[in-house]
């Protein structure tokens, strides 16, 4: 990563290894150019073995592994004069863990009173759930924008892990990203609680908004769901397409380009014409296979896209133009860095 596309460029973290969003966020961070070292434990096994295969692991790109023994005085001592030297720590632990094993924010300031100390965890470290066990699906069912995913009368389900851990992990490194702008300005280090759910609560603001309005997650019908005009369809060879075509100029196009020249675009929140509309519309997609669709309407301005798997994802050309994913052998594709920077000058379309 060349100086401009390395703003993290100098800064040291310190990570304590543990389960997905951690480690996502130590990743991100050092995809932004901070030197990132990780606190391995001695032993493997567990979950993360389990999903993750036993293959190599992309959250461990660009970071220096230590393995240490936080049961053993010694290797603690190591681990604190490691943090002495860090801008800043991130650990994924139960809340009082770190504090059991003499690494906790006091312990830490001591050494190190301008280190950003960056806490991941699903519940937060204060509330009544703040023990308890979760994953990824539970925190984002407790902020109420699971149920925004459910059409009536079913279960309500999101792609796993990206919403709620990697929600918080992104949430987190912002939040370790603003501290560290305040401490080198001048201002005293800090604890920054990344809890899941309140990230995930955050994220759903314009969910919120669209909520207050009646457009989702109450009785009346919802573009969202119930529109024939943003939804998933099916099509004759079992792939499927998505339209979103909320603007009355993209719904315009959309109806052209379907050849539905009988509709109206003017009642397109008609909301009693939807129904039958979503019916046609169902049964015109159904017809033909993905690729008549994807021809008649990608890169114009219908609001379309194949509905990918990940690995037909790898090789849409949208996606190998920008380089998002590239060939990491046995472990799947790797993905690129995000965001990315451009000189200042050269930023124009």
């Amino acid at each position: 990563m060349n100086p401009l596309n390395a703003p993290l460029s100098g800064v040291h973290i310190v990570e304590f290894e543990g389960l997905g969003p951690g480690p996502l966020a130590g990743r991100m961070l050092a995809d932004m150019g901070a030197r990132v070292t990780v606190v391995a434990r001695p032993l493997k096994g567990g979950v993360g073995e389990r999903l993750g295969g036993g293959g190599s692991n992309p959250l461990r790109r660009g970071k220096a592994v230590l393995t240490l023994d936080l049961k053993q005085a010694a290797d603690v001592a190591k681990a604190l004069d490691l943090i002495e030297q860090a801008d800043a720590l991130i650990e994924g632990n139960r809340p009082g863990v770190m504090e059991k094993l003499g690494l906790g924010p006091t312990a830490c300031a001591v050494r190190n009173p301008k280190l950003v100390y960056g806490r991941m965890t699903g519940w937060g470290q204060s509330g009544p759930l703040a023990h308890a066990a979760g994953h990824d699906l539970n925190y984002v069912a407790l902020t109420g924008l699971l149920s925004l995913a459910a059409r009536p009368g079913q279960a309500p389900i999101v792609p796993p892990t990206v919403v709620g851990d990697a929600g918080g992990a992104l949430g987190l490194a912002f939040g370790i990203a603003c501290a560290l702008v305040d401490v080198r300005g001048g201002g005293p280090g800090r604890v920054v609680d990344g809890a899941i759910v309140d990230v995930v609560a955050m994220l759903g603001t314009l969910a919120q908004w669209i909520r207050a309005a009646g457009q989702i997650g109450g009785p009346a019908p919802s573009p969202f769901h119930d529109s024939p005009f943003y939804d998933s369809y099916g099509c004759a060879d079992g792939g499927f397409i998505t339209l979103a075509a909320l603007e009355p100029q993209f719904y315009a196009l959309l109806l052209r380009k379907l050849g539905l020249d009988d509709v109206d675009p003017r009642a397109q929140y008609e909301v009693e014409q939807w129904p039958g509309l979503k019916a046609r519309i169902a049964a015109l997609i159904a017809s033909r296979p993905r690729a008549h669709w994807c021809e008649l309407l990608e890169g114009g301005d219908a609001c379309f896209a194949p509905a990918l798997s990940l690995a037909e994802a790898a090789r849409h050309p949208h996606n190998v133009a920008r380089g998002i994913y590239s060939d990491a052998g046995a472990g799947g594709p790797d993905v690129a860095p995000a965001p990315r920077f451009l000189p200042l000058s050269e930023a124009g379309p």
